[in-house]
Order: C-alpha cells, then structure tokens, then sequence
C-alpha cells in the first residue's frame, strides 16, 4: 500500500473528529469511526491505525458493544495489549452474552498487564463457562487446552515476578533505537559491530510502505567506536531489497551474515564480508537447511562446525523446532536433524543463539514453564550425557507475557542483547543491553597457583624448581550476613487518606534492576533491598483515575540488623485545575530534545491520557532565570512543543493538547542555587483543563 491511499484515509478520520469538538458520547460520530476502523483494519490490514479509530469510537460511545470489542482486539494485536482489557471489560458489562469468549478476553488482557489475580479470576471464570457448556460449537470459542495453558503462564509469572532476576536492561539508546521497530540485533565477537532489523522510515529502501502502514523491514549496522555505538545507517542495498528483509546471525569475525528472505516459503541465505568492508549479494543455504516449509533463524557454533536453526517442516516434535546440521569433511552443510524432546516441545521452539563456549544454547519457546508468548530459555549440553540439560527460564524481567526471542549473548556471557517492547522505550520495540550475572557457569575451580614449596626445600639449589606450580583452592573471605532494608509504601488518595491498590515499582537508576515486591494487609507494599552500597532508586505509583508520580530515593546500604524505611505517596484525583510537575522529563541542555532518560516518564503521560479519552490538558513550559526573558520564553515553548508533539505521534488526539511556554515567570524556588533552585524550576508541567 502506497502512502497516498493511507493519507485519503486519514484526512476523512480528520474531518470526522473535528466534526464533533469535544469527545462526548456521540454515537454518529463513533459509527462513522467505526466504518472507517473496518475499512483500514479488514482492507488495508493497519492495525496500529484501526486501534486508534476503534477506540475513538468506543470511547465517543461507550455503549457501542462493537467498538469496545475492536478496540480490545486491536490492542492485543498490536501495542499496549494491557490496556486491552478495559474495553472487553465495557463489552462484557453491555452484555455478557455478545461472544462466548469474551471472559477469556478479558483474562488475557490482564495477563498482558502482568496483573495475575485479576487475570486467573476470568480466566477461570471463563473455563468454568467451557466445562458447563460443552456442546457449545461456535466459532468464538477458544478451547480447554489453550485456556490451561494460560492459566498456568499466569501462575508461573506470579511466580516469577515474585522473584525477580537480578538483571540490568537498559536501552541502547538513540544511536541504535528509532520511534519504530527495532529487533533482531546480533554482534560479532568483538562487540564493536552491531547489526539488525528495522522498520524506521529514515534510510529505508522502499519510500512506500507494507500493507500493515509501516515500513518494509531493512537491516541496519551500527558501529562501536571508544566505547559508545555510532548513529546506525542501512546496510545497503546489495544486501535490502524493496520488500521485508531481515538479519538472524553474525559469526564471531563479522565474515559471515545469515540473512531471512521470504522465498520458497522462506529461507536462509549468507553473505560474506568483502575487503572494502561491505557485504556481498546473499546466497541460500543448501536443500539440507533450506526446505519447500519456513526456516526463519540462524545460529553457528564458534568453531563454525554446527549449524542451528528453525523450521516448520512436518515431522518435528511441535509446529516450529530446531534442528542442527553439522559441516562435512568437504565444508557443506549436512542433512538437518531435529534436536528432539530435550529441547523441543509440542509448542513453537525458535530464535536458537550457540553461546561462544559451544555447548550453552539460548532459544525461545512458546511452551515449558513460561510466562506467556515467547519466553528465552537456556540449555548446556553435557558432553558426557551426550544430551541436552533441562532448559531453564531465564525469568522476569527479562521474560514477560508477551514474545520475548532474539536474544545473543556477548562473549564473556556477562551480557547480552535483545529486543523488547518496555515502559522506557522510544516507541515500539527496542533493542536492549542486558547485565546478567553467572549466566554462562564457569567449569574451573578458582585456584591460585604457588611454588612447590616442599621441593624447594629438598634442593634448594635447583633454579627449575621454581617453575613448578601447584593449584590450590582460594579460600575467600567470610561474607557477612545482610539483613535487608525493608522499603514499607503506602499509597493513598490524596483528598481522602483512602488506601489505594496502585501498580508501584521500585527499579535501579541507571540499571533498571527490579526490585521484588509484596502486598500487606494494611494495603500498603513491601520491597527488601540488601546492597552492600547505597543505592539511588526510582519508586513510582499509578493507578486509573489518578495522576501518576515517580520519585528518586536513595535506598542506604544494608547491615548487620534490619531497616525499616515508610514512605507514603499521595496520588492526586485527575480533576479539573489539578497541576503537576512531571519531573522526570528532561531535555538535553538549551535544547528542545528529550534525554533517554525522559521516556519512562513520557510514557506513562500517553498512557494516563489514552486512558482518560475525554481529558484536556496543559502541556506548560518553565525554564531557569539564566538567559535573556525572549530566549527562555521561546526555549520554554518548544520544550512544551516537544511534549505535545511526542504524544501526537503516540496516537493522542492533538485538540486534547494545549502548548504553553512560560520563560522564567513562575519560578517553584530560588534561581540563587542550581542543585535547589536553577535545577527545579527547568521543568514540565501538566495541567488539567477538561475532564
């Protein structure tokens, strides 16, 4: 599909928003929307567009069943599937009775949303409804099996999220990431080469875009120089075509580049790195990897011998598995043999990475003890067994209810790299670093290696004596037993006291390491924290219907005995005149551009607003009294421009938002101090005009 027939679309969904001024329940409105919804979700097959209109609609007339239940649907076919639920929610409560499986819907929605309570409660609910109407033969029914396999991924991601890993994500940044889709990264051994898949405009081959409006997937690399990664750029376009191309391994050298074209079913080709630096025009794998069914990842053991890859070919253990081939003595690729139960299972089994120790294999899989979608597991290969160890999870956070695959570790096996959908995140899918200890086990005891002392002493005189070394254990040092610092939060309504059942987290700053947390009696909520070191944290709290807040706290270290810290966290009513300072959005210095540390923030601002469909508000501006009054005033409104203009593209309906730059005139402290004063006042703030 062209732009141009996309552009018709939307210039009638225009016209049809501005007809009616302010959101209120008008059902024309909303049964227009809905038409125009059809045609671009069932026509053009843009599901991020039909979303939006849908649930225009359905928030326009919240008695529309139909709207409600599109809107729920294109969310979970698309981004934010957690905030599917609110609209099944709208359906169920107009008529239980309109589908079959809208408690299942429901459930799901929550799943998505991590909230597992809420999301077994309907999930059960609604296989209850299949095992009391058995001979119920509609289509809009989803069966036993799939709805016990979703319960039991909502009991393993309570479980998970209880315990969470002790793992560092964080994004790769602007260099690397676009306001689209990027996934797929890979890296050769070095590190200093990264190459992967997007679907960003800027640098695209094909001007136009696929039938779902985004743009074709390229292959972009990037670029490792002193330590921090260069603005990535297209590959080229000996290696992209006009349509969907995609990267799925890099070995070790960077020499050779596994990439996924869509022919005959779809297939593997390879190309190779050239003496100028380029890579030449793909080959195919041979008919021992390659078949007539779809084989769509890659991955090559270090020495280059062993061949890991996915297929859907009949005769596997599930729908998709992973098979290997090994290299012959003439350098082919031998026929592909299924790695069997040990690694697969009756689900889909995809996305292998062989570890640069040759016997650690990451994968993603749809079944085993998940949480969801895809999860990654990992599994070592005893050498001795001659078999595949039990793959473990990797566990949250890394692993969520949605598709979690593509992940490849660095050599040292202290990181790795993957894509992920995340409240940090810059739009859709971004690539990650992720920090995780003793991911890959080490075999070698620790030793220290000294000189044989007895054999010096029965020859002194022999110089060869001292190249003699002996191994022996280190003995480390006793480690002190930590007693946690126990964080208590309580989360009330500001106007009322009333204790509120918020979503709070507490997570690392810098290292977005989460912190487990539990729900007491009283409603309030406990995190334990046992660092050897202070620690600065960010704690945060929203809930529906109110403002969200986050705060910075220094958490101290933990000791001998236990610590106690309360903290209470008042949320304010979203209600006409509420005023806010949104201090976790930063920009880079005089300029109008957000630091990556803005978008958690920004984040939850598009999400509280897609939430509350009716709400205007005041996106206000403030600066600093350094400057001139003309230059601070215009500085102030392009940072609120910024602001405004980033939830536009987010999909919030621009009448909604009013831009206001306000200079140096409304100062929250001193300008005589930066860290107290100057520092405060350079700040968003958000206003609520209409409710």
């Amino acid at each position: 599909m062209n732009r141009r027939n996309l552009k018709q679309v939307l210039v009638i969904v225009f016209f049809l928003l501005s007809y009616n001024v302010a959101l209120a329940q008008d059902k024309e409105l909303a049964r227009q929307l809905v038409e125009i919804a059809d045609e671009i979700y069932f026509e053009q097959k843009a599901t991020v567009i039909a979303n939006e209109q849908y649930a225009a609609a359905a928030n326009a007339d919240q008695d529309n069943i139909y709207a409600q239940y599109m809107a729920g649907i294109t969310h979970i076919e698309s981004v934010g599937k957690e905030r599917s639920a609110k609209y099944f929610l709208r359906a169920y409560e107009i008529d239980p009775n309109y589908r079959f499986d809208l408690l299942y819907w429901i459930g799901k929605g929550y799943q998505y949303g991590m909230e597992y309570d809420d999301a077994l409660a309907y999930l059960t609910k609604y296989k209850d409804k299949l095992i009391g109407e058995k001979n119920y033969r509609g289509k809009d029914v989803v069966e036993l099996s799939i709805v016990e396999r979703n319960i039991y991924e909502c009991e393993n991601g309570r479980d998970f999220m209880a315990n969470p890993a002790n793992f560092s994500i964080v994004n790769a940044g602007r260099k690397i990431n676009s306001e689209l889709m990027d996934y797929g990264a890979v890296l050769n051994g070095d590190e200093d080469i990264m190459i992967f898949t997007s679907r960003r405009r800027d640098g695209n081959v094909n001007e136009n875009v696929a039938d779902d409006n985004f743009s074709y997937e390229d292959i972009y690399i990037a670029k490792k120089v002193d330590g921090k990664w260069k603005r990535a750029h297209n590959i080229g376009d000996q290696i992209n075509t006009e349509f969907h191309d995609s990267n799925l391994s890099l070995n070790a050298d960077g020499s050779e580049l596994y990439i996924y074209k869509s022919e005959n079913g779809g297939d593997i080709y390879v190309s190779h790195l050239l003496d100028d630096g380029t890579y030449a025009e793909p080959e195919a794998l041979s008919d021992n990897i390659n078949s007539s069914f779809t084989e769509n990842s890659v991955t090559v053991s270090p020495d280059g011998q062993v061949l890991f890859f996915s297929s859907d070919r009949p005769g596997g253990v599930g729908g998709i598995d992973i098979y290997y081939s090994e290299k012959d003595k003439k350098g082919k690729w031998g026929r592909g043999k299924n790695l069997g139960e040990e690694i697969n299972t009756e689900f889909d089994d995809y996305s292998p990475f062989i570890h640069y120790d040759g016997k650690t294999l990451f994968f993603s899989t749809k079944g085993r003890k998940g949480m969801g979608g895809y999860d990654i597991f990992k599994s070592e290969y005893d050498s001795l067994a001659e078999k595949w160890e039990e793959p473990v999870n990797l566990g949250y956070p890394i692993n969520t209810p949605d598709n979690d695959v593509f992940f490849v570790s660095t050599k040292d096996g202290s990181r790795g790299y993957y894509a992920s959908v995340r409240e940090d995140g810059y739009g859709y899918n971004d690539i990650y670093e992720v920090t995780i200890p003793n991911l890959i086990n080490i075999d070698e005891p620790l030793v220290a290696k000294t000189v044989d002392t007895e054999a010096v002493e029965k020859d002194p005189t022999d110089t060869k004596i001292e190249k003699v070394e002996v191994e022996e254990p280190i003995e480390l040092p006793v480690q002190k037993i930590l007693k946690p610092v126990s964080l208590i939060v309580r989360v009330e309504d500001e106007a009322t006291a009333k204790s509120l059942k918020a979503k709070v987290k507490l997570r690392g700053v810098g290292d977005n390491i989460v912190v487990a947390s539990k729900r007491l009696a009283n409603g309030s909520y406990q995190f334990d924290i046992t660092n050897m070191d202070e620690k600065l944290y960010m704690l945060s709290a929203e809930m529906d219907g109110y403002m969200f807040k986050s705060y910075k706290m220094n958490i101290p270290a933990a000791g001998e005995k236990p610590m106690e810290i309360k903290r209470k966290v008042e949320l304010d009513p979203l209600a006409v005149g509420l005023s806010t300072v949104l201090r976790n959005i930063y920009f880079n210095f005089d300029k109008a551009t957000f630091a990556d540390v803005s978008y958690l923030e920004l984040n939850k601002l598009e999400k509280l607003l897609a939430n509350s469909p009716r709400m205007k508000v005041e996106i206000g501006g403030h600066t600093d009294r350094i400057g001139k009054i003309i230059y601070n005033k215009n500085l102030s409104q392009r940072r609120a421009d910024a602001v405004v203009r980033w939830l536009k593209k987010k999909g919030i309906d621009p009448r909604r938002l009013t831009a206001v730059g306000y200079g140096k005139s409304k100062p929250l402290a001193s300008n005589d101090d930066e860290s107290e004063g100057r520092e405060l006042n350079r700040r968003v703030e958000f206003k609520v005009l209409e409710k």
